[in-house]
């Protein structure tokens, strides 16, 4: 399962629990405010280093941050899955 799309949904799911704001996140990761947005929105790729970064902030694990950004993912694909149509009447 690709989680990579779920990754920046992840961190802001997890800095709104600490009850950080984006800045607030970025101040105590040492990054800048717009980087942590683009991240965010999945707008960047960030290194392991800037993930470990957030994740230190964030007061959690990165193995915490992959299991939860793979929830989403799930959850995702589990709105996606349609269930079976009812059968047509037939006259």
């Amino acid at each position: 399962m690709d989680i990579s799309g779920y990754v920046g949904a992840a961190v802001r799911a997890l800095r709104e629990r600490r009850g950080f704001s984006q800045e607030e996140l970025a101040h105590r990761a040492d990054l800048d405010r717009t980087y942590v947005s683009g991240i965010e929105r999945n707008r960047r790729n960030p290194s392991l280093q800037s993930m470990q970064r957030i994740v230190v902030a964030l007061d959690v694990g990165l193995d915490v941050l992959f299991v939860h950004a793979r929830k989403l993912a799930e959850q995702d694909l589990a709105t996606r899955v349609r269930t079976p149509s009812s059968p047509r009447r037939t006259k």
